[in-house]
């Protein structure tokens, strides 16, 4: 891939209200697997009538720029090395993303502190997936934090963004409980694949109309969210992902 290839079930019985245009903007700074969740959630009907018009990226040779490209996606490479400073940016990606008149902001390992001018341009409309149960392990390298506090459980967040770092109100989550023999490494894999899982559905509640930020935090149809959103259990993960189950509750019942 070369730079000139792009330019620089919950609840059930409630019927969402058609919205207008709804128009998706994806910032990335990697492979975009979440992205790719996210395009086949398309392809299938489930981002609620949304559209990704434009894939963003901070890093010109980003695995999920192509990804974009093949879907017929417009991908665009913004590289932050090409500004002088965090505000420049900011300001430039503020541009390039209101071309594309966006109902929703999708962060999918977009690896970038945000500034509050930014922030604040796109708050309520802009959500961010973390690779932990929020608001615990905050910030990188949750994985292996969480393994060296010895926790039970572990997983994924969905959050709108506010200024401070991770801390937006949570949407929704994805539990994983432990094993004794897991890495870092292994964790990783495991909780991506409930990021896989959990993203579009958040994606597809905001869309809908029935996901809502508020001053006092993420409502759903209407109604405020506790701290940690709505939550998908360790074992209703597992069963959507058609994890096997069997050995975990060998584990359980030994113990």
């Amino acid at each position: 891939m070369t730079n000139t290839d792009y330019q620089s079930d919950t609840i059930k019985d409630v019927t969402p209200e058609p919205l207008g245009a709804r128009r998706i903007v994806v910032l990335i700074s990697g492979s975009g697997s979440n992205l790719q969740a996210l395009i086949d959630a398309q392809s299938h009907d489930r981002l609620g009538g949304g559209e990704i018009v434009a894939v963003i990226s901070n890093i010109a040779d980003a695995y999920g720029l192509k990804r974009a490209h093949e879907a017929g996606i417009e991908a665009v490479a913004l590289p932050h090395r090409e500004y002088d400073s965090r505000e420049a940016y900011d300001g430039a990606l503020i541009k390039v993303i209101e071309r594309h008149e966006p109902d929703l902001i999708v962060l999918a390992g977009f690896m970038r502190i945000l500034t509050p001018r930014f922030v604040q341009r796109f708050l309520g409309r802009m959500l961010n997936i973390h690779p932990s149960l929020l608001p615990d392990y905050q910030g990188l390298n949750t994985h292996a934090r969480a393994l060296a506090d010895g926790v039970a459980s572990h997983g994924c967040s969905v959050h709108f963004v506010t200024e401070e770092l991770d801390g937006g109100p949570v949407v929704l989550q994805a539990e994983l409980l432990l094993n004794a023999d897991d890495t870092a490494e292994t964790l990783q894999e495991k909780v991506r694949s409930r990021e896989h899982l959990i993203y579009p559905i958040a994606v597809q509640w905001f869309m809908e109309g029935r996901l809502q930020f508020s001053a006092e935090g993420a409502k759903m149809d209407g109604h405020l969210l506790p701290e940690h959103g709505m939550r998908l259990s360790h074992a209703d993960a597992a069963e959507e992902l058609d994890e096997d189950l069997d050995e975990k509750l060998d584990e359980e019942s030994q113990g």
